[in-house]
């Protein structure tokens, strides 16, 4: 299997799945995942389920003719556009569970008929004029990483074909104001080449999804993204102090300033608005120094509600840690397994007398969950805010583990999405789903949304793996975020996720949380999205999208149905 696909900086990126080419996950330096997985699904993990190779992929034939391609060159010059098979591929569709496994089928029942990467907010104006004059849809792509049909290369009825707009080239830092502390950016710079060109003057937007490494900033403005640092760094709807989008027939443009009481706020109606309405094509935003320290590290508590405790109560004493991660009882039972086997014999010996110690004082397998907490700052606020936390944790009955569990998920937060494609290989079902609700709701919607996957995985006749962590923490409540495992259904695949989904979806909405705390909605939340605006604020958008659009052409059929 070859494939010659760049991300923004350069770097070779998988087409049938996630991140770098020449990275993967390596289930025989797990044994310990091995077993417990092949004991918990009832899988011997010895079928393989490949991606076929790319010249068996048989996509739609490209629908614009070439005096219509003539025009588009025009607009963005020879380098400025593709439409090979390749291209056309890539921006098919994103990186959720229905996407990977479509596309490592070779199933790809709609591509965009051409892919156009403008160099200015002049040639993403022109394109947008002359896609509306042709009734061409344009599909808004930064990285590509939507896990929920965000970037799926949908037309609606009357359109003659569809255009995908990549923002790559639109990728520079355009000014960065140290005594303000803002950074005005263009939206397709990607995450580590944005934090390079921060952190050589010092500083950081602080902002780290874990697609970071492929994801775009404006990526993260139109998906309402949260960074594994937001609950001290906010999400990006709090970073964005003002945006510029380019939207056909006109340009959006608010102000560079703290705060303002000038009506509604635009920043916030176009965050999250997913392309429906323009494409985003920079934003200034607030900026930090790089923190001088950064203290991380580990507490097991007996069970899930003392460690829900314990969060609560740091962000309403006041304390604000960069991450606070607590796992339940299955998550820190799969992460343990996941663990690389030690090839220090003695190590292992003081790792079982470890465990085996903790097992004696009640933090027992099944029960106990483990708690990753980290703070960033200077040092004296490090050290102090590390002291508090630790008697908070005390006092809910938390043991220290040290700073091993938080360096090591420190190290490896970027890597865990290469289990996936490993996992597909092996025939293995997973995916996830995400949540929010204020702390009175948390534990009461975590087992209500825990036992319907649980029951519907049940219900498609295959045993699973249900786990949930928060992640990120308010003074008012905490998101949820779930990761489920089955073994899949021969020739069912997607029905059989569809079935768990649909299932935990309504039970979301039905327990009181929100269908995405930061996935965002795309094709695959949007029936719960508008159940949850309701129609008052769904016709409000569906206004919007007139005024702003008024030709349809925008990412058609994400969050607002097709026309």
């Amino acid at each position: 299997m070859d494939s010659t696909v760049l991300a923004g900086d350069g770097a070779a990126v998988k087409w049938w799945g996630w991140g770098a080419r020449d990275k993967g996950f390596r289930l025989e330096d797990h044994p310990g995942l091995v077993a417990y997985l092949k004991a918990r699904l009832e899988t011997g993990l010895q079928e393989e389920s490949l991606p076929v190779s790319i010249d068996r992929i048989s996509m739609p034939p490209a629908r614009l003719d070439r005096h219509l391609l003539e025009g588009l060159r025009k607009i963005v010059g020879d380098s400025g556009w593709g439409a090979d098979k390749l291209q056309r591929l890539v921006h098919s569709m994103g990186k959720s569970y229905r996407d990977t496994v479509r596309i490592r089928r070779g199933e790809v029942p709609l591509a965009p008929d051409a892919v156009v990467y403008p160099g200015s907010e002049e040639e993403v104006r022109r394109v947008l004029e002359w896609a509306g004059e042709h009734e061409i849809a344009v599909v808004p792509f930064g990285g590509g990483t939507s896990v929920v049909g965000g970037v799926e290369a949908l037309g609606g009825p009357r359109h003659r074909g569809v255009v995908s707009l990549d923002a790559r080239r639109l990728c520079r830092i355009l000014a960065v104001d140290e005594l303000s502390r803002t950074a005005t950016i263009q939206a397709g710079i990607l995450g580590p080449s944005l934090e390079e060109g921060l952190n050589r003057k010092g500083l950081t937007l602080g902002h780290f999804p874990q697609s970071f490494q492929y994801s775009t900033l404006g990526g993260w403005i139109a998906t309402r993204s949260a960074g594994q640092q937001s609950t001290l760094y906010g999400k990006i709807e709090d970073l964005v102090l003002s945006l510029r989008m380019i939207h056909p027939g006109g340009v959006l443009d608010t102000l560079k300033v703290p705060a303002r009481a000038a009506g509604p706020d635009w920043n916030q109606v176009v965050t999250g608005s997913e392309g429906i309405f323009g494409v985003i094509s920079e934003a200034t935003v607030r900026i930090r120094p790089v923190p001088v320290r950064k203290r991380y590290g580990g507490f097991f508590f007996r069970d899930f509600p003392k460690g829900v405790e314990a969060c609560r109560e740091f962000l309403q004493s006041g304390l604000v840690p960069a991450t606070v991660r607590l796992s339940d009882a299955q998550e820190t039972e799969f992460g343990m397994n996941l663990r690389p086997r030690s090839g220090n014999w003695k190590k292992q010996v003081v790792e079982h007398s470890g465990v085996w110690a903790l097992e004696k004082l009640g933090y027992r397998p099944g029960r106990r969950c483990l708690m990753i907490v980290g703070f960033e700052g200077d040092e004296a606020a490090t050290e102090s805010a590390w002291k508090r936390a630790r008697k908070i944790c005390d006092d809910f009955g938390g043991f220290s583990l040290g700073g091993g569990p938080g360096r090591m998920w420190y190290q490896d937060r970027f890597e865990h999405p290469y289990l996936r494609d490993t996992l597909l290989d092996k025939r293995v079902l997973i995916d996830t789903l995400e949540t929010a609700a204020t702390w009175t709701n948390v534990t009461p919607l975590y087992e209500a949304v825990r036992q319907k996957l649980e029951e519907a995985i049940r219900g498609t006749g295959v045993p699973g793996i249900v786990m949930a962590h928060l992640s990120h923490c308010y003074a008012t409540g905490s998101s949820l975020y779930f990761i489920f495992l089955a073994r899949q259904t021969p020739g069912q695949e997607l029905e059989q996720w569809w079935a768990i989904k649909e299932a935990a979806s309504d039970c979301l909405l039905s327990h009181g949380g929100t269908i995405s705390h930061h996935h965002g909605v795309g094709i695959d939340h949007a029936r719960w999205a508008q159940q949850e605006h309701g129609p008052s604020a769904m016709r409000g958008l569906s206004g919007l999208k007139l005024s702003l659009d008024p030709g349809g052409i925008m990412n058609p059929g994400k969050i607002l149905p097709l026309d």
